[in-house]
Formats: C-alpha cells, structure tokens, sequence
C-alpha cells in the first residue's frame, strides 16, 4: 500500500473559482471537477521502465477513465505482435543471410582443397615420371650390383667352359654359396620361401652332392644329370626364366635353373677325360665303361623324384594347409592359376578338390619322365649336349628380350597414360576461379536490427554454434606450389 505522501499525491486536482466554497455541493454552477488520468499518477510512482506494463492502477483508484481507457487494450496487444513477428522475420533473413554465406564459404573451401589434391596427384604422376625415366634414381645399388654379377657372369662362365672347362663346377659352388642365402632372406620376407622346396633346388642339392660329397655314385650322378638336362632346364621356358640383369631375382632363377647343365656338360663332354677319371669317376664309368639305358636312367632318376615329391606333399601341402588355404603361394597355386585358361589347367581344375592336388602330381611327374627321355643323346653326344645347352640359354635371352620391350615398356606406356589420364580429369575437374577477398561483402554479424527505432538484441544462429567463420589463407596453396616447384598445367 503506498504511503501518506504518496496518497496526497494521488487525490485529483480540484479547480475552484475564486469566492465559492470548497464543497462542490455549495454552488451548482461551479465548473466541474477535472482530473488527469489515473494511470498518469500511478506512473510518476516509479520510472521503472518495466512500471509501463502495468495496465491497472490499485483498485480503489480506478475510475471512469480507467474503464475507457482499456477498451484499446486489443489494438496494443495486436501491436506487441506486430513488432514481435516484425523481429522473428528479420532475424529468419539474418539466418537465412549467415548460411549462405556459411555454406558458399565451406563450398570454396572444398574446392580449394580438391584443386590442392588434383595438384598433388598430378606433381606425383610427375614424380613417377621423372623417377622412371631417370636412370641414375631408377637403378639402386642392388641393382647396379646384380647386372654387373649377371653380365660378369656371363663372361666368366663362357671363359671358363672355353679355357678351363675343369673349373666351371668350382665357379658354379662358388655363385650358388652367394645366390642361395640372398634367395632365402628375400623370399621369406615376400612369404614365398615354400617355393624354396621346388624340384629345382632340390636338383642343385644333389649335384652338389654327386661333386663334392659322392663323386664316384653312378646313380646319384645319373640322378642328377637327367633332372637337371629334363626337368630342371625345361623349366626355363615353363616358369618363363628371363636374362633381366639388373633383376637379382630374375638372374638368381635364370642361375638355379641353367648352371647345373652347364656343369654337367663341362664335366661330360669338355673336361679333360683322364682328370675327369679322376675327379669324377662316376661319369667315366657311365660315358666310358657301363653304359645305362635309358630306361634305367629314367628309373634312377624316379628315385629321388620319388623321395622329394612325397617329402614336399608331407611337408608343405599337408602340414602347411591352413597356411597355403590362408593365401601363402606356392607352385602348385601358382601353376593352377597361370595355366587356368589352358587345356590342361581346365582339366585339372574341372576335378573335384581332393583329386586336384593328386592330378597335379602325376602330371608333374609325367612332364618329369617326358624331359628326361633325350638324355641319353645329351649324354653321349657332346655336340647334342651343347646345342641344347645353347637353346636353353637363348631361351632365356628371348623371355629377357620380352621382359624388357613388352613388360617393362608397356608397364612405361600405361603409367604414362595413366598419368594423361589424371591430368585431363584435374583439367575437367578444375573449378573457376575463385573471387578476392577483397570483393567479397563480408557479413557483420555483430550489427543489430531495429524494429520502430529500437535496437533488437543480436541472436547467435551461426551454424555449429559459431559467431565467426575461419578460413585457411588462399595464398597457402601458392605458397606451397612455389617452394615445391610443382609444373603448372597447361589450359
């Protein structure tokens, strides 16, 4: 309830003429009473700006005007609604305004950063390029160091065969002591050391021994003699052995598979025969004195065939299951995956699984006896013997021919190509060029609206709750280009 003073405030103003009585009742003819509005009175109570809400006065001060004065209390709420749908519009065009921009500004950042990664593809298609055509990058240490072992290889081993035919088997221990560990480390590291149980090791295993463990076993030397000229040598043009010199890999295969010949060719038919009687006495007894058949060479060599086919079914194709199931290579995948196409690959695979792995061995074997049916012409004919030699050898000169002109420089053609490719879709794929900074119209968005000449308090309805936008610098990019020395395209 408001005070004595401030009621005295409130009793409304009388105007009295001069000479007539204080009562309104005592002169019928006195103006009448006037008084200001109530709400006016009420309002000089507080100047609180929240006090101009305030519809009614205190009831035992309203009055007639009161009453009148709220019959346009419609026509102020329709305005307090007005100005409050005024303010939502505005502030959904200020929204509306800030993702735009929100949005155009994300969109260029996007596609600065798809220019900078088609440029990426392309300054790395160039670097490919220039590693690829640049020789002195392209050929490592390695490299460099197996052509020089394959080219000197090639030199020594004619000059030995020629001079001191007596010295090829020395030569030929000496490389396989220095290929045999560089093979193992690599393949076990590539997971392809189950290859290292392959017939073909297993055939220089028995020529080392037949030279250095037993020189005088006619049957380990026959044994070894016709795996190698059969088997072994054929392998050349069915595992596509290639004279790559500055491949290790290539020039260890080329080696595993056509030095035992060489050997044994030397030994056979360019040794001196009195030191081979001497050194080698089982090949002056079966050249010389007992002669075998052919059917007992085949026999003989069946043997050992026999024992490693059995040890690497055990071995590896058996104990090893999960591992080969699990995708570790060996010949036989290999093998049914690179003759799948042919006549006998599709009969083989057309077998259910578990006759596959059998199907393959007797096929194996079968192609085994079928090379070795020449050896006796190889054997007792020296000029056979070398022809044959030589075939091989230039067998492997063409498959290195191909390697070089048909691989090796198609494999050149499609990177190139690829790189084409790349460079024509960035082209495409290009957008405009982007506006400057500077022409943009940057968006404020810490102005305020007004409504009637009011300010209307600034709202944060920036996407992800941000009242600002950042930007990478458009200049990074530039930047980057000139220090990496990046080739500009050409329009």
């Amino acid at each position: 309830m408001p005070s004595e003073s401030q009621a005295e405030n409130l009793i409304p103003d009388v105007e009295v003429e001069p000479g007539s009585s204080s009562s309104s009742e005592s002169d019928p003819n006195s103006p009448p009473l006037t008084r200001t509005h109530s709400r006016t009175s009420v309002s000089s109570m507080s100047s609180h700006p929240s006090d101009d809400w305030e519809i009614f006065p205190p009831l035992d001060k309203l009055s007639i005007f009161d009453f009148l004065d709220q019959l346009a209390l419609p026509q102020r709420i329709e305005k307090i609604n007005r100005t409050v749908l005024t303010q939502r519009d505005k502030l959904r065009d200020r929204q509306n305004r800030i993702t735009k921009s929100y949005r155009q500004q994300k969109d260029k950042v996007l596609k600065k950063a798809e220019v900078e990664k088609y440029l990426r593809k392309y300054n790395e298609g160039i670097d490919r390029l220039m590693v690829k055509w640049d020789d002195t990058r392209v050929v490592s240490t390695r490299e460099k160091i197996s052509f020089v072992v394959g080219v000197s290889n090639i030199f020594i081993t004619g000059f030995l065969m020629g001079a001191h035919p007596e010295w090829v088997h020395i030569w030929y221990s000496l490389q396989l002591i220095y290929f045999m560990p560089i093979r193992y480390f690599t393949y076990h590291q590539k997971g392809y050391h189950y290859f290292l149980a392959d017939l073909c090791y297993f055939v220089n295993v028995l020529l080392m021994l037949a030279i250095w463990v037993f020189p005088t076993s006619r049957r380990l030397m026959i044994s070894a003699y016709c795996l190698s000229y059969g088997n072994n040598a054929w392998a050349i043009a069915m595992w596509r052995n290639s004279m790559v010199f500055h491949s290790l890999d290539k020039v260890t295969s080329l080696f595993i598979h056509i030095m035992p010949p060489v050997v044994l060719h030397c030994l056979v038919h360019l040794a001196d025969p009195a030191w081979v009687a001497v050194r080698f006495p089982a090949v002056d007894h079966i050249k010389y004195h007992d002669k075998y058949s052919l059917g007992e060479m085949i026999v003989w060599a069946t043997v050992p065939y026999a024992i490693w086919q059995i040890s690497y079914h055990l071995l590896i194709t058996v104990r090893r299951r999960d591992k080969i199931a699990a995708g570790r290579p060996t010949s036989f995948t290999w093998l049914r995956k690179s003759y799948a196409n042919t006549w006998i690959g599709k009969a083989v695979l057309s077998l259910p699984n578990v006759l596959q792995e059998p199907a393959f061995m007797f096929i194996q074997y079968v192609y085994a006896v079928v090379t070795m049916l020449p050896c006796t012409l190889w054997f007792y004919n020296p000029y056979l013997s070398g022809a044959f030699v030589s075939l091989v050898g230039l067998w492997s000169i063409y498959n290195g021919a191909t390697f070089y002109i048909d691989v090796f420089g198609k494999r050149f053609q499609r990177e190139l190509e690829q790189l084409k490719k790349e460079s024509i879709k960035w082209q495409q794929s290009s957008p405009t060029p982007l506006p400057s900074p500077a022409a943009e119209v940057p968006v404020d968005l810490n102005a305020s609206d007004t409504v009637d000449g009011k300010p209307v308090p600034h709202m944060d309805i920036t996407p992800h709750g941000s009242s600002s936008l950042e930007f990478p610098d458009t200049g990074a990019a530039k930047e980057r280009n000139n220090t990496t020395g990046s080739l500009p395209l050409q329009q």
